[in-house]
């Protein structure tokens, strides 16, 4: 289907919940539910491995090899980090025509614990970097291919995968039918909090699944920017500073020795100051109060690494008030060239509008900003806390019955997010109430297991050919100029 992906199908402005189940008949004929099960990679798809040297040729050069390192350690590894690849797949494939705010890198280590501004835990998705409007399948899609990889990993038959798979598909169609009946300000107040968690392992996986649950809650509650300072920060000369750890962590004034520190940090206030102006006037009060004390670029992720990110310690009230922020670079999401362009001009905005749309609470520091750097290139960044109240899953040490019920969180999740932007009646009345979309997208996830194990293959064998460089500690702490906020 290609480009055809992106077509959409629209109810009128404010149409009536019949006028706007009625597409769902327009959209079955477009795409039968039972057609989600295809995935045949076309004969013209791009050769994945070039897909990932493309974007690694706009990331920082000496943090390459350590992308392409966490990449060859395992197909889930691999997939994490290839979004873009799996884009240009999920456009040939078929697509009801009904769009949504997605995600546009759902998988399943994507859905965490995380903080409200309220101080309650929330379960919700976390990572936007990729997020644009587009057909919600691909979302529900990339989740399911995430727990087949995942429970491979783990020895599970195809029968426990498959089981998987059903059941949070199921639980993302019942989620959105749920939804559908909804009110609209019903729908942007839905959430899913602690309690409702502890209810869940309690019903399905016993006293043992709460006791679970509620390590995992107190787990989160201390990853915090008190915790994240001790273990970043430390005294040199009497001077509060990151503590460095190259290549993860170097410290702003190891990567520009020779230059004065001054005139750098002012240059970081500077983004500090243009970023403030993107948050709300409460927000931007409160940041005012604190004062900035030293950045360091960090690795982050598998996707991600390689992309310019800094963490900023600041200050409050005395040494013992610390605020940790990241600022993240933002390019082009991987969905764009498939799904079309984003509305915005500002990459690190179209991540926090397509945050704030999909989540059920956010960051309340969250924000954007574009900074020049040295190079005289001008780039994108989001920032958000680094760490407030963050859990997340360890699908390693899930049994199949645990897997499964962490994947029905993450579809009713996922559906609750489409539903605050997508047309909640339509896409339900598409999957109706018969479990035919969801043994297609199980069938559909095992095939692109499948591929995927051979695109990391593929990449394992680039690297042992010394066509791609790898290697876990490469990475120096020296830069070939002084780089400003966006070099």
């Amino acid at each position: 289907m290609g480009r055809e992906a992106a077509a959409s199908l629209r109810a009128a402005p404010h149409a009536t919940p019949a006028e706007r189940a009625a597409l769902s008949k327009a959209a079955r004929r477009k795409a039968p539910r039972s057609s989600h099960a295809e995935f045949s990679p076309s004969p013209y798809r791009p050769d994945p491995l070039a897909v990932l040297e493309a974007q690694s040729a706009e990331r920082v050069p000496e943090l390459v090899p350590i992308r392409y390192a966490r990449m060859t350690e395992s197909p889930f590894r691999f997939y994490r980090g290839a979004a873009a690849v799996m884009a240009a797949d999920l456009s040939g494939t078929p697509a009801s025509g009904i769009r949504a705010q997605l995600c546009g890198d759902a998988h399943l280590l994507n859905f965490r614990l995380l903080a409200s501004p309220e101080r309650n835990l929330l379960f919700d998705i976390n990572d936007f970097d990729e997020t644009l409007p587009g057909p919600w399948e691909w979302d529900v899609k990339r989740l399911a291919a995430s727990l087949v990889i995942a429970g491979r990993a783990n020895g599970f038959t195809h029968r426990e995968r498959a089981g998987i798979v059903r059941a949070a598909v199921r639980s993302y169609r019942e989620a959105m039918a749920r939804y559908a009946d909804m009110r609209n300000l019903d729908v942007w107040y839905a959430r899913t909090d602690a309690e409702r968690l502890r209810t869940v392992a309690a019903e399905q996986l016993g006293g043992r699944g709460r006791r679970n649950v509620d390590r995992a809650l107190g787990k989160a509650r201390s990853r915090d920017s008190r915790q994240a300072f001790g273990k970043l920060a430390e005294v040199v000369d009497g001077r509060l500073r990151i503590a460095a750890d190259p290549p993860m962590v170097v410290p702003l004034t190891d990567l520009t020795p020779g230059v004065d520190r001054d005139a750098v940090f002012r240059r970081f206030g500077g983004m500090l100051a243009g970023y403030a102006r993107s948050l709300p006037p409460d927000r931007r009060s409160l940041l005012e109060d604190f004062a900035l004390v030293d950045v360091a670029r960090k690795v982050v992720g598998v996707g991600s690494v390689g992309t310019r990110c800094w963490i900023v310690l600041l200050l409050g009230r005395d040494g013992g008030d610390p605020l940790l922020l990241q600022a993240k670079e933002a390019g082009p999401s991987v969905l764009a060239e498939f799904a079309g362009a984003s509305g915005y001009a500002n990459q690190g905005e179209r991540v926090v509008a397509g945050q704030r749309l999909m989540q059920a609470a956010g960051d309340i520091f969250l924000g954007w900003e574009r900074a020049q750097g040295i190079d005289g290139r001008s780039r994108d960044f989001y920032v958000r806390q680094l760490r407030d109240w963050k859990g997340i899953a360890e699908p390693e040490s899930m049994v199949p019955k645990g897997m499964r019920v962490f994947g029905e969180v993450c579809g009713a999740t996922l559906a609750r997010a489409h539903a605050r932007s997508g047309d909640r009646i339509a896409i339900a009345g598409y999957l109706g109430g018969k479990d035919v979309f969801d043994r297609a997208v199980a069938t559909f996830a095992e095939s692109y297991a499948d591929r995927n194990e051979l695109d990391h293959r593929a990449l394992v064998d680039a690297v042992a050919a010394g066509r791609l460089p790898a290697d876990g500690a490469n990475g120096t702490s020296g830069a070939d100029g002084p780089p400003g906020p966006g070099g």
